[in-house]
């Protein structure tokens, strides 16, 4: 992707952590009947190093599992918070009105050749894995063992498991590094003062981006 250095982020640990936070990806691709995306929960496993291997699964009926063209990696899209940005919240625009609008984003692209696999303690280990990291955020979390286990594993013949080894990660956080202070602390302000979860969270990755 397009990725100016002042919006560059490398390191390892800071990319895993956005993939672990907002683990729904848009997973990208190509076969012989053109590209494929879909929207799929991916986890993350830090083996091997330092990149780490991306797990998930499809619907048996989905084409993307049995579409894919030999030696072609795939690419799976990571988004954080995203958010309008009016340059009425620049202190330039007073100074100079030499502004425009523009979105801040957060996103990190994995890339890696796709594998398939459909061994039933394989698949339930990655589903167990995947539902364990989403539900421990409930007092109650529900678990796999909850469910009557021959439900479970016909589930399990219903799905293909997806596996892709990372063998390239770039992130991009566009948070107004590009920015003069006063017109990033006036993007910081204006959307404390919007206030609803997106922006003020978005906030917080410009103060500290900048920090």
């Amino acid at each position: 992707m397009y990725n100016p250095v002042h919006f560059r982020e490398e390191r390892i640990e800071v990319l895993h952590q956005l993939i672990r936070e907002q683990s729904l990806a848009a997973l990208v691709t190509l076969g012989k009947d053109g590209l494929i995306a879909n929207h799929i929960p991916l986890i993350l496993d830090r083996e091997p190093a330092p990149l780490g291997t991306l797990r998930g699964h499809v619907s048996r009926t989905n084409s993307q599992s049995s579409d894919l063209l030999p030696g072609v990696q795939a690419l799976a899209i990571f988004q954080g918070p995203s958010t309008y940005i009016t340059p009425s919240w620049y202190a330039t625009k007073s100074a100079t009105g030499k502004v425009v609008p523009t979105f801040n984003y957060i996103a990190v692209h994995a890339y890696g050749p796709l594998t398939t696999f459909a061994d039933p303690a394989r698949l339930e280990a990655n589903v167990r894995a995947l539902t364990q990291q989403h539900e421990s955020v409930f007092a109650e979390p529900w678990s796999v063992d909850q469910a009557p286990a021959d439900f479970i594993q016909s589930q399990l013949k219903g799905i293909v498991g997806v596996e892709i080894p990372i063998a390239r990660i770039e992130g991009k956080w566009k948070a107004s590094q590009n920015r003069v202070p006063a017109d990033r602390q006036g993007v910081i302000d204006g959307l404390r003062d919007k206030g609803d979860a997106v922006s003020l969270a978005m906030a917080e990755w410009i103060a500290r981006k900048n920090s």
